[in-house]
Order: C-alpha cells, then sequence, then structure tokens
C-alpha cells in the first residue's frame, strides 16, 4: 500500500471524515468514561487494531473469524450495554441539541431539593450541587459514581453527611434526576476571589465559568448558600430566591453571551491532549484503512502517437489530451498520474485528410491491471493530416 500516494490526495471528503469521527470517538469517550462500556470500548479498539493488521497482512483465516466475531460481538454489546446505549442516544438528541428542552416536571422536585439545600445549611453540611442545562457537563467534570434517584432531601443528605464514602464532589442533576455523584470540578483560575471562599466556591466558580450549568454551594463553615453561574457567584437571600434561582436554571436561555471566536478557541484548548491523542487514533485507523476502499480518480493524460508514416505530418491536433476516470482500490488508485498513465495512438494508417480514431481500453497503459477505466472523454479523436512539403 503506498501510504504516500494516499496522503498526497487527500480530498475535502476525507479530512471532512477524519474529524467528523474524530468529533464522535472523543463525545463518546467523555460519555462513557468510567462506565462498564468504556472498559468494553477499550478492548473492542484492542481488537480492532489486530482485525485491521490481519487484514493488511491477509491473513485469510483470522479475518474470516474476526468478520464472525464481529457480529456476535455487536448483540452482546447491545444486551450488555443498553443503558449506556440509550443514554447516548438520548444525549444526541437534535431536539434537545437545538435547545428544545422541556422543563415539565421540575415543579415536582423542587420544593424537595429548596427543603434539603435548606436543611444541610442550617445544619452546616458542606455540599456542592450542579444542575445541568444545554451544554453537557461531562467535558469538564471528572470521576464519579452513577446513581440515579429523586433530589429528595433523605438522598441528599445521606450522600453529603460527613461520614458518607461518597461526600466529597460534586452531585449532578440531570432532567430532574440524580445522576452522578462524588465528581471534581475544574477549579477557577481568577486571582480576586474573596479568601474565604474554599475549593467548593472555586470549583463551581470554575464549571460556571466553561459552560453554562448552574453550581449550588452549601458554605460548611458559614451555612450560607450561593449559586455560581456565567462565573458569577450569587449569594442566595432566602427559600423563595432559592427556589427561583432552580426553576430558572430550566428555563430556556438567552442569546450566547460569548462570541464565537471564543467559543472556538475554549472547544479547541480544553481537553487538547485527548483530542489531539483521538485525531492521532483516527488518522492512523483510516490510514490502515483507506487503502481498501473503493476511489474514482481522474486525470487529463495526453496522447503520445507513434508509426507516423515519414511523408505525412499532424495539420491538427498538435497536442491533444483525453480525460480519464478511473476506478479501483485507492491504494492503487490514488497513485496515477501523467508519469505512469500514458495513451498511445497508432497512426501507421494515416492518410492525407482528416480520419477519426476511436480511443478504448487498449490505447492506455497503466501501472496495475486491478484499475478499471470507467470514462475516457473525448471518446475519439479527429486528426488532420497533410504531406509534407
Amino acid at each position: 500500500m503506498s501510504l504516500y500516494g494516499i496522503v498526497t490526495n487527500l480530498r475535502f471528503q476525507d479530512g471532512l471524515d477524519i474529524l467528523f469521527l474524530t468529533i464522535v470517538v472523543y463525545y463518546l469517550t467523555l460519555w462513557f468514561w468510567g462506565t462498564k462500556a468504556f472498559k468494553a470500548l477499550v478492548g473492542l479498539l484492542a481488537l480492532g487494531l489486530i482485525y485491521t493488521a490481519t487484514r493488511s497482512w491477509g491473513l485469510f483465516l483470522t479475518t474470516w473469524v474476526f468478520e464472525i466475531l464481529w457480529q456476535v460481538l455487536v448483540i452482546l454489546i447491545i444486551i450488555l450495554f443498553q443503558t449506556e446505549i440509550r443514554q447516548v442516544l438520548e444525549r444526541v438528541n437534535p431536539l434537545q441539541m437545538l435547545g428544545l428542552r422541556s422543563d415539565e416536571g421540575a415543579a415536582n422536585w423542587v420544593p424537595d431539593l429548596v427543603q434539603a439545600l435548606m436543611a444541610l445549611a442550617r445544619k452546616r453540611i458542606g455540599a456542592l450541587i450542579i444542575i445541568e442545562r444545554l451544554d453537557w457537563v461531562e467535558e469538564w467534570i471528572t470521576g464519579g459514581v452513577s446513581i440515579e434517584g429523586e433530589p429528595g432531601p433523605e438522598l441528599v443528605m445521606s450522600i453529603f453527611q460527613k461520614e458518607s464514602p461518597l461526600h466529597d464532589g460534586a452531585m449532578l442533576i440531570r432532567k430532574g434526576k440524580v445522576n452522578r455523584v462524588s465528581c471534581y470540578l475544574p477549579l477557577s483560575s481568577a486571582e480576586d476571589l474573596p479568601t474565604q471562599w474554599g475549593t467548593r466556591h472555586r470549583a463551581a466558580l470554575g464549571l460556571s465559568e466553561n459552560c453554562d450549568a448552574r453550581v449550588l454551594v452549601v458554605s460548611e463553615e458559614r451555612g450560607e448558600i450561593s449559586l455560581a453561574r456565567n462565573g458569577e457567584m450569587v449569594p442566595i437571600e432566602n427559600v423563595d430566591h432559592l427556589s427561583r434561582a432552580i426553576h430558572e436554571a430550566f428555563q430556556r436561555p438567552g442569546p450566547e453571551r460569548r462570541s464565537w471566536s471564543k467559543k472556538v478557541k475554549q472547544y479547541l484548548t480544553n481537553r487538547w491532549k485527548l483530542k489531539l491523542g483521538i485525531l492521532a487514533l483516527v488518522s492512523v485507523f483510516w490510514l490502515l484503512l483507506a487503502g481498501q476502499q473503493n476511489f474514482e480518480a481522474t486525470l487529463v493524460v495526453p496522447v503520445e502517437t507513434r508509426n507516423l508514416p515519414s511523408n505525412l505530418e499532424v495539420e491538427s491536433p498538435l497536442d491533444a489530451s483525453v480525460r480519464i476516470k478511473v476506478r479501483g482500490l485507492r491504494k492503487d488508485a490514488s497513485t496515477l498520474d501523467r508519469r505512469n498513465v500514458n495513451v498511445e495512438l497508432d497512426l501507421s494508417s494515416a492518410r492525407v485528410g482528416t480520419r477519426i480514431y476511436r480511443l478504448g481500453r487498449d490505447h492506455i497503459a497503466l501501472p496495475d491491471d486491478r484499475i478499471n477505466i470507467v470514462d475516457i472523454e473525448p471518446s475519439q479523436l479527429e486528426y488532420k493530416f497533410k504531406a509534407k512539403p
């Protein structure tokens, strides 16, 4: 396989193909990180590398076994990880991407969450609670234990009790349900923060600087409740204020304050090592498999003439050329150029005047017989000959 030929003939579609798959793999990594399904994905990646290598080396029996094994593995994955797969499909719901999220049902659990937060503040038990909005927070949080339940006083109090092994970190509320606990957030890098703020406040502020999530903080030292939003920390004054703040978190947000340039810069620089690694991995896979892809190439090749009678000369055309469309495996077709493709025309039958020559496969010399000629344009050439003076 000529990797050089493949790389030097990259098309816009190829770059888009690699970029799209990189984005898909990146978000799948974020969504499955820390779950049982992630270990299975790593195992599938290893099997994929082995399968690609055996296919490239022409190991027929091993390749055949892997092709059968893949069919069984797909069914097993769907059965074993149906919960994780359902969650991923929910996350790529186009209605959610367009911001069409519903806050229906929020009124059912908001009073319970308000009651739990007020109880934590009275008992001076520290807590950190994330309310997810439009932006998926997996890109900025790490760790955590998956859990599902109503954000009521019993669950919230039991998790943030100091004796609980899950009290350290943040609780994530998604669609009115507790989705994960003991999550770790990025700390704010701001230097002018109040000295009385601890790690919880800095973590809440750090997450709100990167996405549109709302983060509620209960101070263990002062028994106060604060809300982090859009990089600002707002103190909660009373129960009504807290209830309004939680309800507001589920309202459709207004226009984004950040400019497109800032959002693009933030997207490119955030977790850039992981993104670069996935891009490199996808690119390697693409290069390994690209050689087996059906590929079409179009070349413009000059026509070379031979065996012209010595008493004649060509009047027109003096520099004829044809456009050839070929199809074959990319490893073969992508290496074609004017240096290794020749179009030859035998003019031994030429006479004074006009003569038409039809072009076919036998007039074109290709470096590989596995390449098929799809089209020749023009399919015939009209030559005019005249006698030499």
